[in-house]
């Protein structure tokens, strides 16, 4: 789940079962057809209030199996519990469907008590053997363990004693046995599913969970609905309803929340600096602008293979040279992308975790620094036998002129706005450069038939996953499987890393691993790390009184770990302020300048991947 939560744009290399963006509609705001029954606004449904979320990115899954997506696993933090939750005041593991939890002294075991007192939405009591079941099926089904496997692979046995004891053996210790973001599934459901490959779990509505809503409508490329449970052990959501609506032209959206069509718009995954500017002041709207847990990069084909050892795909030779690969880096200016293209909203790129995650980030010397120095990235290129010709462009080792071909998304301004400095600043070195803009971009990267691709992910509370998806066990067992892996990364230096930080408990030991890990990825430079984006969001806060940001300052609304806003949203005309509600409140009216600082406490990382599709 990278998220993930882990989150997790497309996670390439994971199956995506549902593929979005091919036949996405663009929808019409404020209209409502027999195709398209969802509401678009808040307004009164069965004498209920509905909340309507515009999204840039449609559902891969309904499968808590399969998704990857951001807007996927988001709805899955509303539908299913998992053991363990992340405070939202500083991200630190709280109960879920676990009461509380205890390990062995050799780490080798850990029980978690079930709470009694969490029901699925068919009446029957949640039960630690829900949880085993879940567990044992993704340790046994490869289709099962397409989103989350690597959770799994180091355990040795899970069983449930009883209804409340569920108990897990390991292979060898494991750091994130309160971190493990997999959505606890019913049995007496899922145990009739049989091929967990194609299993989209949309089919059968209302879909049975235990979450703070229950899944009741769903349309591919167009809208999710959900019905809040009012049984919800942690007390019942003050919006009876939540809509997530898919927006192909982001503008759309931006012109639908201003018509007050839909409450709270998430953007692209952000709204762009003239998006944002254009709602800062405007009536009954609030612009959250907080520092993001994403990364925004350029993902480079290190030559795709499989872990039977056969290549496939076409990347591009040259880019095989770890030279070749950091002259291009030194080629991009970050700092002018972070003025120019973000305006300001985003702080520059560095290593793989954002400043956010204080813990984890990591930034490199002075003298590893890929700094901008076209002059030095000619250099490079010259070294490694790239040289220009009489007609001032660079030829491969065929004599024939390099032209590298971009993956970009094409429903991102961003891409496209950095594609074009990237045909400039390459250009300038003699390499051409063919943006391929694409609404699904999933099946040339999963078939490796790229050069470079604009990347992301958004990070969660532990580093786990989004560092294991570089490793050489995330690759696909053959060409025409599909692994965990991002963009085909295998390294037996990282991989003996990622082992290593996997097993340490202790917490300042485990951060400088990880920090290792992420000054090796620097140094391969198959993934260019040029931005951290904020989270920039916008609501109407005549339809929302006050909803809880994660963290609790400067933190963001949409893609969080966990249910946290849409759980303790409060509609506008409540009356009060919420019981249930978080103490962390986004209040209407209070315009939050929300400054990035060096060395900002916080999170970690993702899971879920994170291209413009996303993944938590």
């Amino acid at each position: 789940m990278g998220t993930n939560d882990q989150t997790r744009s497309l996670p390439r290399g994971l199956r995506l079962v549902a593929v979005a963006g091919a036949a996405a509609l663009t929808l019409t705001a404020g209209l409502a057809t027999p195709l398209d029954p969802a509401p678009q606004q808040a307004r009164a449904a069965d004498n209920g209030k509905v909340l309507t979320v515009a999204v840039a990115q449609s559902v891969d899954s309904l499968s808590p199996f399969l998704a990857v997506r951001l807007l996927s696993t988001s709805i899955h933090r509303l539908m299913y519990e998992y053991l363990t939750n992340y405070d939202p005041k500083d991200n630190h593991a709280i109960p879920g469907l676990a009461t509380k939890w205890e390990s062995s002294p050799d780490k080798l075991t850990w029980t978690y008590t079930i709470r009694s007192n969490s029901k699925w939405s068919d009446g029957k009591q949640a039960t630690a053997q829900d949880a085993a079941w879940t567990f044992n099926q993704m340790m046994t089904d490869d289709g099962a363990a397409t989103a989350n496997g690597s959770y799994v692979g180091n355990f040795k046995k899970v069983t449930a004693p009883s209804p409340t004891e569920l108990v897990i053996e390991l292979k060898k210790p494991q750091a994130t046995m309160t971190s493990l973001d997999v959505p606890i599934v019913p049995k007496h459901v899922w145990e009739k599913v049989s091929d967990f490959s194609e299993f989209n779990n949309d089919k059968s509505f209302p879909v049975v969970g235990n979450g703070p809503f229950t899944l009741t409508d769903y349309k591919a490329d167009s809208y999710v609905r959900l019905k809040a449970n009012k049984g919800f052990w942690r007390g019942a959501p003050k919006f009876d309803e939540v809509v997530f609506r898919y927006y192909k032209d982001q503008d759309a959206a931006v012109s639908a929340l201003r018509k007050g069509e839909v409450s709270f718009v998430a953007g692209s995954p952000s709204l762009t600096p003239a998006q944002a500017a254009s709602l800062e002041g405007a009536e009954n709207i609030q612009v959250n602008d907080a520092p993001g847990r994403r990364f925004y990069a350029l993902a480079t084909n290190p030559g795709a293979k499989a872990k039977n050892g056969k290549k496939f795909g076409d990347g591009h030779p040259s880019l095989l040279d770890q030279r070749v690969r950091n002259a291009l880096f030194m080629a991009v200016d970050r700092e002018a992308i972070i003025e120019k293209v973000f305006q300001g909203h985003a702080v520059e790129g560095e290593g793989y975790i954002p400043p956010r995650f204080s813990q984890y980030y990591w930034k490199p010397s002075a003298d590893q620094k890929l700094a901008y120095d076209p002059a030095e990235a000619a250099r490079l290129l010259d070294q490694a036998g790239y040289k220009k010709n009489g007609d001032g462009k660079r030829v491969g080792k065929d004599g024939k002129p390099i032209s590298y071909r971009v993956l970009c998304h094409a429903t991102d301004p961003n891409d496209k706005a950095v594609g074009k400095y990237l045909q400039e600043w390459w250009g300038e070195l003699g390499i051409g450069v063919q943006l391929n803009c694409l609404d699904n971009v999933t099946d040339p990267w999963l078939a490796g038939k790229y050069d470079l691709a604009f990347d992301g992910w958004s990070v969660n509370p532990d580093p786990d996953f989004v560092m294991s998806i570089h490793t050489c066990g995330a690759l696909p067992e053959t060409p025409e499987d599909t692994g965990a892996t991002d963009n085909f990364i295998c390294d037996k230096k990282y991989d003996e890393l990622y082992a290593r930080q996997l097993a340490e408990y202790d917490p300042a030991k485990r951060a400088d691993i990880v920090q290792q890990m992420e000054s090796r990825l620097y140094d391969l430079g198959y993934m260019n790390v040029m931005a951290y984006p904020n989270a920039v969001e916008a609501y109407r806060t005549d339809q929302i009184k006050s909803i809880t940001t994660m963290p609790a300052k400067a933190g963001n609304i949409y893609g969080q770990d966990g249910y946290w806003s849409w759980w303790s949203a409060v509609p506008a005309d409540s009356g009060g302020s919420s019981e249930n509600a978080s103490s962390t409140v986004v209040v209407a009216g209070v315009v939050a300048v929300v400054v990035l600082l060096a060395g900002l406490g916080g999170f970690a990382v993702m899971r879920r991947r994170a291209t413009a599709e996303d993944r938590e």
